[in-house]
């Protein structure tokens, strides 16, 4: 059941930065919408998952990592002894 329209108090519009424009309504569908009175800019929340994206291939994830990530001791040796 879509809701009425309800300011919202103190956001900013991110398209003209006007305060105190920014109205939010639920539509039939249970998407929630926010739109700005002065400039128009409207931008829609859904509840629903969005699919999932592939990660783009990089040079980064591509390469086999292949070090040796073992832990290994560090002894430090005093210098020379002194007589």
């Amino acid at each position: 059941m879509p809701s009425p329209k309800r300011f919202i108090a103190g956001a900013v519009c991110p398209r003209c930065a006007e305060m105190d424009k920014i109205t939010m309504h639920t539509t039939d569908d249970d998407d929630q919408v926010r739109e700005c009175v002065a400039c128009g800019f409207t931008d829609a929340v859904s509840e629903q998952p969005k699919p999932e994206v592939a990660e783009l291939e990089t040079r980064v994830n591509k390469r086999a990592n292949t070090d040796d990530h073992t832990v290994q001791q560090v002894v430090f040796f005093k210098a020379g002894q002194e007589d």
